[in-house]
């Protein structure tokens, strides 16, 4: 094996490695420890919404602050106490 070949094999190895390292941190929240989310409407600031509604088919698509069709996940229990928050998706008039 010439040095080039070593040199691209540890190469590979670091990339494999972090590429597995990237896999573990994001299976090592169990259901046991997550919080339980709802969806919360009326909160989101501009391209900060959590998916789709029937405006727009993606996330990040929010077009104003305080959009009542926008919903972003929070903590249960928390939107009731924001300012401006709704359970329900509620449409402009």
């Amino acid at each position: 094996m010439n040095t080039r070949d070593a040199i691209n094999a540890g190469v590979m190895l670091a990339v494999a490695g972090a590429m597995i390292a990237a896999v573990a941190a994001s299976m090592r929240h169990s259901a046991q420890g997550s919080v339980e989310r709802e969806r919360c409407y009326g909160i989101v600031r501009a391209g900060a919404n959590d998916c789709a509604n029937a405006v727009h088919s993606c996330a990040k698509q929010a077009a104003a602050d305080s959009d009542k069709r926008e919903w972003i996940a929070v903590p249960r229990g928390t939107c009731q106490r924001l300012a401006g928050g709704m359970m329900d998706e509620r449409t402009l008039p």
